[in-house]
């Protein structure tokens, strides 16, 4: 039976892990953490809110893995600050009980780790690895199938293939409001980048928040004091979703693309940021990769025969990463974009979609879903 190596146990490598254990619990796995055992080591990490799609979220009903504090997204409001243009989506256009939802990086990662602990109980041939050193790791005979799911942020990898710094960083945290925005999301593009209101697990009077600019604007921003601040991104935003009374947990991530065309080598496969890591203008990075490590764990407990399983794998993602990488790429230049052409365009293609349910429906479902 092959051994199974995965390198990083962060919410993608924890999932795969636990997808395969899952549909193979006597799978001879290894999963190397460069964090410490016990929930601490979660808990006082990364607490930013992040995107996830329907789609992953059934995905991760099927391990037990869904975090209790999951703030559902109903309608998500796109427009483009002082210009025409906008689109609406609605659940009940997609016949779903949610479009998204926002759950915060240290709760999934923990129901994640949760999760694999009670699968794993089951797996005589599982071993956890903790307060490991990813970067030094000799991989070389580490086992039959090394699974790279270490991805980190952008400014911390080596480049790829595709690379592309956009010359953006985005201001992420939360923001109170003087109304309720129940299960609402706002992708507000502005001349800088797009600005995100998201539903957020501290109320309805709150929302996380996203505002891409240049690195110069944001360093700006963080330095203002708390008026000078809430003015800024009123005037950036508007008043569509109220009056911003304050903002707190800001800090700031520099964005960028950077995507391996090939994610297979002999023995060796990249999934999630290791894979692809992308702009968040449209909250894809996490769901992809989990779609990532859930066909990964499918095609490895399918067959024993490591090569055709590997490239059965690439070829199953090539055309959902394609088409993920491609659209995200597209919508993180064209909206950043000052020519007047491309202005006017922008607006067309956003009232079109409003006026065509069936583009905006499709486009949304490989949002949610990805490509199958």
């Amino acid at each position: 039976m092959k051994t199974i190596a995965i390198i990083g146990a962060g919410p993608v490598g924890l999932a795969c892990a636990s997808w395969i254990l899952h549909k193979k619990p006597d799978a001879h796995v290894q999963l190397y953490d460069r964090l410490a055992s016990g929930d601490a080591a979660v808990t006082q990490g990364d607490s930013r809110g992040l995107a996830v799609s329907q789609g992953s979220h059934l995905l991760l009903k099927t391990i037990g893995a869904w975090p209790n504090q999951s703030p559902s997204i109903h309608t998500i409001h796109v427009s483009h600050r002082g210009h025409f243009g906008r689109a609406i989506v609605r659940r009940e256009e997609l016949q779903q009980d949610a479009l998204g939802h926002i759950v915060r990086y240290a709760d999934i990662h923990l129901s994640l780790r949760h999760a694999l602990q009670k699968i794993a109980a089951n797996s005589p041939h599982f071993q956890w690895h903790f307060d490991q050193k990813i970067d030094a790791l000799d991989i070389s005979n580490l086992a039959d199938v090394i699974i790279h799911a270490e991805g980190g942020l952008f400014k911390q990898q080596d480049w790829q293939e595709i690379y592309r710094d956009y010359q953006q960083s985005a201001i992420v945290g939360w923001v109170r409001m003087n109304q309720s925005n129940h299960h609402m999301a706002w992708e507000r593009f502005t001349n800088e980048g797009p600005l995100a209101l998201l539903p957020s697990h501290k109320g309805p009077e709150y929302l996380n928040l996203v505002w891409c600019g240049s690195p110069e604007s944001t360093d700006r921003r963080l330095q203002l004091d708390a008026s000078a601040f809430l003015s800024e991104l009123q005037t950036s935003f508007g008043t569509r979703a109220g009056t911003f009374l304050e903002a707190g947990e800001l800090r700031s991530y520099n964005l960028g693309l950077n995507a391996r065309k090939k994610i297979i080598d002999k023995n060796e496969v990249w999934i999630g940021n290791a894979a692809q890591t992308m702009h968040p203008v449209a909250g894809q990075g996490l769901n992809l990769g989990l779609r990532d490590a859930h066909t990964l764990a499918d095609v490895l407990t399918e067959s024993d025969n490591v090569t055709e399983a590997l490239e059965k794998y690439q070829e199953l993602r090539k055309r959902d990463r394609n088409t993920t990488i491609t659209t995200t790429d597209f919508l993180a230049r064209i909206f950043t974009s000052k020519l007047k052409p491309v202005i006017w365009a922008r607006g067309i293609a956003l009232s079109s979609l409003q006026l065509m349910p069936p583009i905006k429906q499709g486009l949304t479902r490989q949002m949610m879903f990805g490509q199958r």
